[in-house]
């Protein structure tokens, strides 16, 4: 079941009061990124954290799951979206314990 835009909305109307949220479509779902960096996905109406170590600290007892059939990483099923110092928090946090994204190279002569 694909993600309806109605949640997709209400997901990003929340995640961008803490900073700045972007949401990329992807085969019916999407992917979240936080000041470009990827931090999570929607799919089948539930929003997921990828389980980093700021997000398992301040989401202890949060469920975790696949978000679709075939992933191979198990992540963190967020349920208050609407809990923004938290959603603060939690992003800010993961920004400094992803990677750096990746300059694309540009395409030579």
């Amino acid at each position: 079941m694909a993600t309806s835009k109605e949640f997709h909305d209400y997901i990003l109307e929340y995640l961008q009061k803490v900073g700045v949220v972007s949401t990329r479509k992807m085969m019916g779902e999407y992917l979240v990124y936080f000041q470009g960096k990827l931090v999570g996905d929607i799919c089948d109406n539930c929003f997921f954290l990828k389980p980093t170590q700021s997000v398992l600290q301040l989401m202890p007892d949060a469920d975790r799951a696949y978000p679709y059939e075939g992933s191979k990483t198990l992540m963190v099923v967020v349920d208050d979206v609407e809990e923004t110092s938290l959603m603060s928090a939690i992003l800010h946090k993961m920004y400094l314990e992803l990677p750096e994204v990746k300059k694309k190279a540009k395409k030579g002569k």
